[in-house]
């Protein structure tokens, strides 16, 4: 399954638990597939080197490393029209879109609002896991 992953939903599943976590988990089981633009890897790129200044001891370079060679990029068209209430937002439902729909894990509320936008779904991280990556209860025992 193809999905685009918000900046701070990917550099969350880097630093905590949860279900951002889950969700990186997910890509590198094969579960899911994710799709990124020039714009996304530029931007994931830029927070990656603020944090790691900060964070020392966290290695981000893997994690970018990884998502440049294991993901879809796809080409977005220029976009003159404004689609979140943030114009940096854009990128991620332009992405969506260019990858036939596939649905936005964010916890943005910029791209919350714009749910549904040309058939989009734009999910939390908490719902994405809950619809898509329902986890598998075994009976214990005899």
């Amino acid at each position: 399954m193809k999905v685009v992953i918000d900046t701070n939903v990917f550099v969350s599943g880097i630093f905590w638990s949860g279900p951002p976590y889950t969700i990186l988990k997910a890509w590198k089981g094969g579960k899911i597939e994710p799709v990124v633009s020039g714009a996304i890897l530029e931007e994931y790129d830029r927070v990656a080197l603020e944090l790691s200044e900060r964070f020392k001891h966290i290695d981000l370079s893997y994690w970018i490393k990884l998502i440049s060679i294991s993901a879809t990029v796809v080409n977005v068209p220029e976009q003159s029209e404004r689609i979140c209430k943030d114009p940096e937002d854009d990128k991620f439902i332009l992405c969506a879109e260019a990858a036939d729909r596939a649905p936005v894990i964010s916890g943005d509320k910029h791209l919350l609002d714009v749910d549904g936008y040309h058939g989009i779904e734009v999910l939390k991280p908490k719902d994405f896991v809950r619809k898509y990556l329902p986890t598998r209860k075994t009976s214990g025992g005899k």
